[in-house]
């Protein structure tokens, strides 16, 4: 079977992953909602196979559907087991270090809760871990890889020090590192799939175009240069979620790191150290 194919979401892990599901947003997800929508129409549930550490696995997958005027609350897509099914069991194992921190909370919180009072455990950063999700060649098929808390351990230590620029050239252009070791290497690879995947989903939500000039570098000559380029340095933060990932031309991509602009997150502008200004013409998801 075909393994990593388009992304789909990013799940940090929590209580409802670990015993029953997890909901899929459809926010800017545009290859899997062409995908889902060939396979499954709004309001239908259907059985899925979940792939991962080279076992498959049975789940349900609905496209909730929700009246707009009653709710106020956009569709998504529901993952559904039950607590004692294998791919929750799995789950377990692999976050183990989440499982057996929201179970230590849960029994502390238990004790001192009102009786109507619901437990909502938040897990430390240092302890965060995430369910990533793609699509297969298979539409009713996916692909599962895991985040732990040990990968993005070894990852913040290897990166640390690490010119941005490097790494994104790195998981823009498919650049390897000989310098790696074979562990942390296979981290590296886990990583730089995953940013792959999200900054595909986002060069096809923007057709290719730079956020910030809207030009599509490329397109007499019948090419698509492009790239992703993250906001905070993804080499301090190791934050690759979309909110943090612009999609940018090659010459505006070297211009922010060659001269470091400051970014306004809420207005969306770029203030050059030179007075200029500079807002974005394209903006989807941010």
């Amino acid at each position: 079977m075909k393994t990593y194919g388009d992304y789909v979401f990013k799940k940090e892990v929590d209580k409802s992953l670990l015993t029953e599901g997890f909901n899929i947003p459809l926010d800017y997800q545009v290859v899997f909602k062409r995908n889902l929508g060939n396979f499954l129409k709004r309001g239908e549930s259907k059985e899925i196979t979940l792939y991962i550490n080279e076992r498959s696995y049975k789940a349900q997958i609905k496209n909730q559907k929700y009246d707009d005027k009653l709710y106020n609350r956009k569709d998504i897509v529901q993952v559904r087991y039950n607590k004692t099914s294998d791919i929750a069991n799995e789950f377990r194992r692999i976050f183990n270090k989440s499982f057996q921190y929201i179970n230590i909370q849960r029994q502390q919180k238990e004790l001192m809760k009102d009786f109507n009072q619901k437990i909502h455990i938040k897990l430390p950063e240092d302890i965060k871990e995430y369910l990533l999700i793609y699509t297969t060649e298979y539409e009713d098929t996916y692909f599962l890889d895991s985040i732990v808390a040990d990968d993005i351990s070894a990852i913040n230590q290897y990166e640390y020090n690490q010119p941005e620029r490097v790494y994104e050239e790195s998981f823009n252009y498919d650049v390897t590192d000989k310098y790696a070791t074979i562990v942390l290497d296979e981290r590296l690879v886990k990583i730089k799939k995953y940013n792959s995947s999200i900054g595909k989903n986002l060069k096809t939500l923007y057709d290719y175009r730079c956020q910030i000039c809207g030009k599509k570098i490329g397109e007499d000559y019948d090419a698509q240069i492009i790239e992703a380029h993250h906001i905070s340095p993804f080499v301090k933060s190791l934050n690759n979620d979309m909110k943090n990932i612009m999609i940018v031309c090659p010459n505006h991509h070297s211009i922010i790191h060659d001269v470091n602009p400051n970014f306004n997150k809420t207005k969306k502008i770029f203030t050059y150290s030179n007075g200029f200004v500079e807002g974005l013409k394209l903006n989807f998801h941010l």
